[in-house]
């Protein structure tokens, strides 16, 4: 058995089984989904983090390129009760240590007691619980990564769905999930997705129907010029937001976000709109909220656990947003109809830009 080593904030070290050698340090957090294994392992927001499996096999039904969100694993390590072989040689071939035959009801409960917390991690030959501490002290809080964006975005604009006769969307990609994008383009969108810190004049010159702010890892605070461009259109182009999104577009119309204890992550999220009473099932993976959303925004959704926002409604703009996933993979499906709601606000734009009969 390959020596394998987890140290927590507060140096207590768990021994495990590895599966994938390497050393890594990163936030620990815990996803409660029993499937879609290969959509979080390649999901941009769990950048900087190390990705615990609370679902006791992972790894049942193989690895499947046609998947993945992205194209690479975006944890820096991963620890789960059991690896199947082929989800171990995925995560090696990818340079991401990966630990099994953990009692991982201990590490959730951990996590849920104390928070989201720091860690280490060292796999392999020859490796020390020391080698795990030392990846520990050097691992930085997650809102200390301030260029986080820069590591999960496009580096230049690149649009899909060029042929498409429907509405423009500028996507602003802090990490976007590639189901975003199909979503979009399922409905006949033509998408420009931008950079991060894309400016004023990179919008512009798509002209869009809607502004579109994607989800991605981190603090929002670190996404100033994120904030800059809602800012900056909201009074003349609808805009819309996913989890990230949403936060974001809560801070640049006056509200407040804050981090969360252990976040939420998993594929069964209860959450509550308020105007219909309906509740659907949501998939989700944050670790930061909307605190108070502003007087520009009001919360249409909650979250039925903790009652946090999990949608907004502009007051007095075309704004949508959802903190939860909309076009989750595998799914539920339940919320798919965010996108519609998105692209009817595009109609409504192009009906008032159409000058009225003398």
């Amino acid at each position: 058995m390959t020596a394998a080593y987890v140290a927590l904030e507060g140096g207590h070290v768990i021994e495990g089984r590895g599966c994938a050698p390497g050393t890594a340090r990163g936030e620990l957090v815990f996803t409660t989904a029993y499937t879609g294994y290969e959509e979080s392992l390649t999901d941009p927001s769990y950048e900087e983090q190390v990705l615990t499996f609370s679902y006791p096999l992972i790894g049942n039904y193989g690895v499947r390129e046609e998947r993945f969100e992205d194209d690479r694993v975006h944890p820096r390590a991963v620890l789960a009760r059991e690896l199947t072989d082929d989800v171990a040689a995925w995560l090696e071939s990818e340079g991401v240590p990966a630990i099994d035959h953990l009692d991982t009801r201990e590490v959730v409960t951990d996590i849920r007691d104390g928070g989201a917390m720091k860690c280490g991690i060292a796999v392999g030959e020859g490796v020390t619980e020391e080698d795990a501490l030392a990846e520990l002290e050097a691992c930085k809080g997650m809102s200390e990564h301030t260029e986080i964006g820069a590591q999960v975005s496009v580096d230049d604009p690149v649009v899909r769905g060029a042929d498409n006769d429907g509405a423009t969307v500028a996507l602003i990609d802090c990490g976007a999930k590639g189901s975003i994008v199909d979503s979009l383009l399922a409905r006949d969108a033509t998408v420009h997705v931008l950079p991060h810190d894309a400016s004023a004049e990179d919008v512009e010159a798509v002209d869009p129907d809607v502004l579109f702010i994607s989800n991605g890892p981190g603090d929002p605070a670190n996404y100033e010029q994120a904030v800059a461009l809602v800012e900056e259109f909201v009074d003349d182009t609808p805009v819309a937001g996913i989890c990230l999104g949403q936060q974001i577009v809560a801070r640049a119309l006056g509200g407040t976000t804050e981090k969360m204890a252990f976040g939420h992550r998993g594929v069964n999220q209860p959450v509550l709109d308020l105007e219909s009473g309906r509740v659907v099932m949501t998939t989700q993976n944050h670790g930061y909220t909307v605190g108070e959303p502003g007087e520009h925004l009001e919360v249409s959704q909650i979250n039925v656990n903790d009652d946090t926002p999990e949608g907004l409604d502009g007051t007095e703009y075309d704004v949508i947003t959802r903190q939860y996933h909309p076009e989750a993979n595998p799914g539920p499906e339940d919320t798919l109809d965010f996108f519609d709601d998105v692209l009817a606000m595009a109609g409504d734009r192009s009906q008032r830009a159409v000058p009225a009969d003398d």
